[in-house]
């Protein structure tokens, strides 16, 4: 049996049974972001810290002779999630040395824009990528370009003994596809590392993406539709990385390139532009040459125009066709003014943004997808790249993260782990390791067909998982084949308010909003050149039927 002493305070103490153990403080993207307490030998290192609250990092200091959480903190990037805590832990530890890359090192004051930049310390040192730095006897940091986000880096440990090397990556978000702004991660760069450890994200667990130009065109394509149906489109976004990549996707898609057309940009979002123009030499090459021939975002004479929005104006624009991209905390209402609109809200996937069952302006709610990690088969393709002995799955939700740690082709190769925060991971290298039995993510059910009804049995096991209660919230469920198979998904709330709302906006006119067929935004009549394709509510086919009442 081993001593009384906590996880944490044995990591402190030394007292272990490997070269490397992780104590993740929170391995969530939500709720407290993520924070990790890495050991290598002698040296601890604390990986990000997305912590709102950093009393779980004070605490511990009870048992530590250091009198420091860590020995030194090694950032990845600079979103919220990764990096809102730094500013407390520099002031709780002014001694604590906290290291980035330089262009991380530039974005971090936008984490407390509460707060007067001019009195926020410069607290964090820049590292150089690709040139290993030893921080102490034997303890080497190499960053790597990781995609996701200007600055975004891919952490490697090296901790050497006289037996041997060990060697950690620590991915931090990464995505292996170039976006607009920012090149992907190099597989290449990373081969032949002999790697012992990986601790990688897993926020989209084994979901499977179309390639990132199509989803851009596909957004782009529902915008245009938008603006060419006068309506107004409103994109709440995060003020890093996916506000700045929607705006130079509707400066340079063809869909808008020369169009008379206003793209308003406000709140944050606007003031992460201005960052980004001052890191112009750390982006692509491409980039850099779409900036000398015209200015990268703020642009009043080439069309599309792009303009700072200013607070007391939020309610004048859009009583014409025009673009706002804004901060993912703000009160929508503030756009949705009566004698403006109608609006298009289009919410990104995976970003909790709060919406209104109702604004004073006519709004269609809906949702997109422009991923700003890797997938399931990227995430796998980087481990099967790498081959460590031992994979730390962080920075996801259990459900997703489960999905990957039961992956066959991972259970056979790996050691797996999917530690819960405050639960230490032992990682021994080279020894016998008994992988555990991966969850079960299958369930068998029967089918049973009655006159004119299909009714499908599942075990009631499977309402034990958590995304069960979100996919049963309304109890109604829409199914459409996926080549020879047939995949189910649940209706939101949000779903169905948003089909109430636009059938009464529609009431009056003969479209797909009020036709019998339409159904979860898809047309279902097998007459219809528009059978099985998704429809806009203000289309019209010769097959149209109207909804004898549209409100019921």
């Amino acid at each position: 049996m081993r001593d009384n002493l906590s996880p944490s305070s044995r990591l402190d103490a030394g007292e272990a049974t490997s070269e490397l153990e992780c104590l993740p403080y929170s391995v969530q993207h939500q709720d407290e972001g993520i924070c990790l307490l890495v050991r290598m030998g002698p040296h601890r290192i604390l990986l990000d810290c997305g912590l709102g609250d950093i009393s779980s990092l004070t605490r511990r200091l009870t048992n530590s002779a250091a009198g420091l959480p860590a020995d030194l903190v090694l950032i990845s990037h600079a979103h919220p999630d990764h990096a809102r805590g730094l500013l407390a832990l520099h002031q709780a530890f002014p001694l604590l040395p906290i290291y980035a890359s330089e262009v991380t090192s530039k974005l971090l004051p936008l984490n407390w824009q509460e707060q007067d930049p001019h009195a926020i310390p410069a607290f964090c040192q820049a590292l150089p990528l690709r040139s290993p730095v030893e921080f102490h006897e034997g303890l080497v940091a190499e960053l790597f370009p990781a995609g996701h986000l200007p600055g975004a880096v891919a952490v490697l440990l090296t901790y050497t003994t006289p037996e041997r090397s060990y060697k950690l990556l620590y991915t931090g978000d990464f995505f292996l596809s170039n976006s607009r702004l920012v090149e992907g991660l190099r597989l290449e760069e990373l081969r032949g590392l002999e790697l012992d450890v990986l601790i990688i994200e897993g926020t989209y667990g084994t979901s499977r993406h179309p390639h990132r130009r199509n989803q851009e065109n596909q957004l782009a394509e529902r915008i245009n539709r938008a603006i060419s149906d006068r309506c107004s489109v409103l994109l709440p976004t995060p003020a890093l990385g996916l506000g700045q990549e929607l705006l130079m996707l509707l400066r340079s898609h063809h869909y808008f390139t020369g169009r008379d057309l206003d793209i308003w940009v406000d709140g944050a979002v606007a003031t992460g532009c201005d960052a980004y123009l001052e890191l112009l030499p750390h982006l692509p090459p491409s980039v850099q040459n779409f900036a000398r021939h015209q200015p990268l975002f703020w642009d009043e004479r080439v069309r599309p125009r792009v303009r700072r929005l200013q607070p007391d104006r939020r309610a004048a624009v859009g009583k014409s066709p025009c673009i706002i991209l804004t901060d993912s905390t703000v009160d929508l209402g503030e756009y949705c003014q009566p004698d403006t609109g109608p609006w298009l809200i289009l919410l990104p996937e995976k970003i909790d943004i709060k919406v209104n069952k109702e604004y004073s302006a006519p709004t269609i709610i809906e949702s997109y997808l422009l991923a700003q990690h890797s997938d399931g088969p990227g995430t796998t393709q980087l481990i099967h790249n790498l081959r460590p002995q031992h994979v730390v799955f962080v920075h996801g939700s259990p459900a997703y993260l489960a999905d990957l740690t039961g992956l066959e082709e991972l259970q056979n190769r790996y050691h797996i782990h999917s530690p819960s925060a405050g639960i230490l991971v032992e990682l021994p290298i080279g020894d016998t390791f008994l992988q555990p039995a991966a969850p079960e993510t299958n369930y068998e059910g029967e089918l049973t067909e009655l006159g004119t009804v299909i009714t499908i049995t599942l075990p009631e096991s499977i309402t034990a998982n958590t995304r069960w209660r979100e996919f049963a919230d309304t109890g109604l469920i829409e199914a459409r084949w996926q080549g020879e198979e047939i995949v189910l998904r649940g209706l939101s709330q949000r779903e169905l308010l948003n089909q109430n709302s636009d059938r009464y906006t529609w009431s009056d006119v003969d479209c797909c909003g009020t036709c019998k067929h339409q159904r979860g935004q898809r047309c279902w009549n097998s007459a219809s050149p528009l059978y099985n394709f998704k429809v806009t509510l203000e289309g019209y086919c010769p097959a149209f039927e109207r909804l004898v009442n549209p409100d019921s």
